[in-house]
């Protein structure tokens, strides 16, 4: 049975969007919608009721249609339009202003394109050939750990792309170099989502952006100038606590080689275990044959998306503003990627990027051309179950809008409410709805629409100025983030979580067990040092180095070293 939902989920959903796309476009847009005034409580209903089913039956697609269900029949209704009118007309009108939105298309199509990219570049052989270039120069269990921990970052661009290459051709090396599964799951999991969340050119960011721009849509800013959707990204980079002290943290058990708790035991077991790693050659994904394998499969369209985004950035900025010689350069770059549009950027780079990964792979004979644009197509049928959640979460951010439910919020906290407090609020609800729901997509689907406006107008109520508030509001951008990959490392039915498991040959409860104390220790060093002081106007520049500091003495005071931790390969 749980098979079927599942299958309905992944498939029936994602296909019922394009199914349902007359029903949309017949949905009549001149309908006028009066924005209620006093609907009260009820402007919360959609949200919570998509929240409040996330965490009972943890499926994030259903809640969140439900809640749009509700939110459409309440706006219905406070029109005097009736029930069935709402289910009718209200929905299918909500669902269709969503979608044609232009900046959400080009999230869509950008999704579509890097998506291909990537299955595309992982059927040419050129991640493979990346991982072996690393792999062969370990020789001991440092150097097995650090090699998967820098495959880990270097296959920045989509989490599960990462996972299951990393985990499938690190496996039979760290077994040879008797590094645990559970050491080898740990590093997978913990290098996935954090990396794919933090770097400019990934399958998140399209949606990332996505989230932004609605929120930057919705504030009032008056004369603050706050850029755009990437500059705004680009700004919450600096309060992204969780993601960045995860990666170092993790650099520090693998220098100093130290473990503790379960991964200790984990980790002491395989190294007195008698040498029982069967094959040393990396595990075959998406095998092609030797002579065909080439790392410039891989670097090359990596390479021209990141080049064709940074050039795109540019030029669309430059239109925009003039590069000033009495500036600074600092100062300059940051108008020009402010006044920039970055969803042209990144269409025009995935697009190329995904041409360039197609010719050369056409060309070099590695496959066929037919072949070669079916790869393409099953990494974009890859992306559906993603994008449909983005669809479902743009529509549920429209109705939060329409029914004035930040408004609402923010006066029913009231101005005595301290909004320094918000970053940190967030970051821990989102790590609960995502432990919860075994998603981080998901749980950016569901807060963003609902915090970005709540927390920018509780802000100017408290008396904080449009400055102080972006500070906060860019804080809360990557605190929603930040909390979802924590609570995807926590949860046991997180897919990430699942695949790196399945990827590593690891025990799934055992590699839950073994992560969770190293998740949670970093999970506290980023909200108390990092997400809560940062609200009240520390540099983070501080925060970042005193965290590294603890970090460092977290390890030292408790981590242990396993005996045999130099073990050499024979």
């Amino acid at each position: 049975m749980s098979a079927l939902v599942s299958r309905y989920i992944r498939y029936f959903v994602p296909l019922s969007f394009v199914l349902a796309l007359p029903v949309l476009a017949s949905a009549e847009s001149s309908v006028s919608v009066t924005i209620p005034i006093d609907i009260g409580l009820w402007s919360l209903a959609p949200a919570v009721i998509a929240i409040v089913l996330a965490l009972i039956f943890r499926e994030v697609i259903s809640s969140l249609i439900i809640g749009i269900l509700v939110g459409a029949i309440i706006l219905s209704m406070n029109n005097g339009d009736g029930f069935w009118y709402g289910i009718l007309l209200y929905l299918p009108l909500e669902l269709r202003n969503a979608l044609a939105d232009s900046d959400h298309m080009s999230v869509i199509l950008f999704s579509l394109l890097i998506g291909a990219t990537v299955h595309v570049v992982s059927k040419n052989g050129g991640m493979m050939a990346v991982v072996k270039r690393i792999a062969k120069n370990a020789d001991d269990s440092r150097s097995g750990q650090l090699a998967t921990y820098i495959l880990g970052i270097m296959i920045f661009f989509d989490d599960y792309a990462n996972t299951m290459v990393v985990g499938n051709t690190m496996k039979p090396v760290t077994d040879r170099l008797k590094v645990s599964r559970e050491k080898l799951a740990y590093i997978v999991d913990s290098t996935a989502a954090p990396i794919a969340a933090i770097a400019f050119i990934t399958t998140w960011i399209g949606a990332e952006l996505g989230y932004i721009q609605d929120g930057l849509n919705q504030i009032e800013t008056g004369g603050l100038e706050v850029g755009s959707a990437y500059g705004v990204f680009l700004s919450s980079l600096g309060y992204s606590f969780y993601p960045i002290f995860t990666l170092f943290f993790m650099f520090l058990l693998i220098v100093m080689r130290r473990d503790y708790g379960p991964m200790y035991k984990a980790e002491q077991r395989a190294r007195v275990a008698s040498s029982d790693a069967g094959s040393t050659s990396p595990a075959e994904v998406d095998a092609v044959p030797d002579e065909k394998e080439s790392i410039w499969n891989a670097l090359i369209p990596i390479a021209v998306i990141v080049i064709g985004t940074v050039w795109g950035l540019f030029y669309t900025g430059l239109q925009e503003v003039s590069w000033d010689n009495n500036l600074s350069l600092g100062s300059n770059l940051s108008a020009v990627i402010g006044e920039s549009d970055s969803y042209k950027s990144l269409v025009w780079a995935s697009f190329s990027g995904l041409a360039v990964a197609v010719l050369m792979t056409v060309l070099r004979g590695i496959h066929k051309f037919t072949d070669t644009i079916e790869h393409a197509f099953d990494g974009m049928k890859f992306m559906l179950p993603a994008l449909a959640i983005l669809g479902l979460a743009w529509t549920l951010a429209g109705l939060i809008e329409d029914l004035n439910t930040a408004e609402y919020l923010a006066g029913l906290i009231g101005e005595s409410f301290a909004p320094q407090l918000l970053p940190a609020i967030v970051f821990v609800m989102s790590g609960v709805i995502a432990f919860s729901t075994g998603t981080s997509w998901g749980t950016m689907a569901i807060l963003y629409p609902l915090v970005l406006l709540t927390s920018w107008d509780i802000s100017i109520a408290s008396g904080l100025s449009q400055v102080e508030a972006y500070g906060i509001f860019t804080n809360i951008v990557s605190g929603v983030l930040a909390g979802s990959v924590l609570g995807d490392h926590c949860s046991p039915i997180s897919d990430t979580t699942i695949l790196s498991s399945m990827a590593t040959g690891c025990d799934h409860v055992a590699h839950v067990k073994t992560q969770l104390p190293y998740a949670l220790t970093v999970g506290a060093v980023a909200l108390f040092i990092g997400t809560l002081p940062s609200a009240y106007g520390i540099p983070t520049w501080i925060l970042f180095l005193v965290g590294a500091i603890l970090l460092y003495f977290i390890v030292s005071y408790f981590g242990k070293m396993p005996e045999n931790a130099d073990t050499r390969a024979d």
